[in-house]
């Protein structure tokens, strides 16, 4: 019978995770991660940022191509790369929330996650001077208190999938734009990284990816969008 316990345990740990990790899991909440469309419509996000130079080279991309896109910036990067973000947010782009620290311990020392919040939404408010409606999770880590918080603080979670651009070694942009390539289908919202968790990281292959992957779905048909576009809710609360 141990055995059988000791099975139960690890399934219920595993069933937890996924539960709480899973960028699909709507165990606790509405967690939007894609779209049901019939129109070819995709999302591109960029998480962990600002981080220069490689911020600033995404914007030149997509300046180019004229798309739009939505960044998740973190507060403490955001303290070191005012300005970048200023011009994001200037040429378009929706700039969101995505904690202060991005420290997994912090998510203990308050369930709620409330001071990571906050913090961030008055950088953000400060540096553009609209406060974000959009916030995700570092690591997609959403817990019931989590999602009761950012109810209260009038802000919409958005997940999406994940192109694993993360590592401080990224594979190669041939690759992570393969792989990109490959998961779009209508309405799906694309998460790449511009940063680190709060620290200095290279993102050259992915400024890469995005440089052939919009050309190519471009080709196919799709229209890019911001998540909140694609989500039919606000980027930005009313002040």
């Amino acid at each position: 019978m141990l055995w059988v316990v000791l099975i139960a345990i690890i399934l219920a740990v595993l069933l937890l995770k996924w539960a709480l990790f899973s960028p699909i899991s709507q165990v606790f909440g509405a967690f939007p991660y894609r779209v049901k469309t019939d129109q070819k419509l995709v999302a591109l996000t960029f998480d962990d940022g600002p981080n220069e130079p490689y911020t600033s080279q995404l914007l030149d991309v997509l300046k180019r191509e004229q798309v739009p896109a939505t960044f998740f910036v973190v507060g403490q990067n955001l303290k070191k790369f005012q300005a970048v973000v200023k011009r994001a947010a200037a040429e378009g782009h929706t700039i969101a929330n995505h904690s202060m620290s991005h420290e997994f311990s912090n998510y203990w020392k308050s369930l709620g996650f409330a001071s990571e919040i906050t913090q961030t939404q008055q950088l953000i408010t400060q540096t553009t001077g609209q406060t974000p409606a959009l916030f995700r999770p570092p690591w997609l880590f959403h817990t019931p208190w989590l999602l009761r918080s950012l109810k209260q603080q009038q802000l919409s979670p958005v997940s999406g999938t994940f192109v694993k651009d993360w590592q401080t070694a990224q594979p190669p942009a041939n690759s992570l734009a393969d792989k990109a390539y490959r998961r779009v289908k209508p309405g799906t919202i694309l998460i790449f990284h511009d940063g680190y968790n709060a620290q200095s990281a290279a993102r050259g292959e992915t400024v890469e990816a995005i440089r052939t992957l919009i050309p190519r779905l471009k080709a196919d048909g799709y229209t890019f969008v911001t998540a909140d576009k694609l989500l039919n809710t606000k980027a930005y609360q009313t002040n």
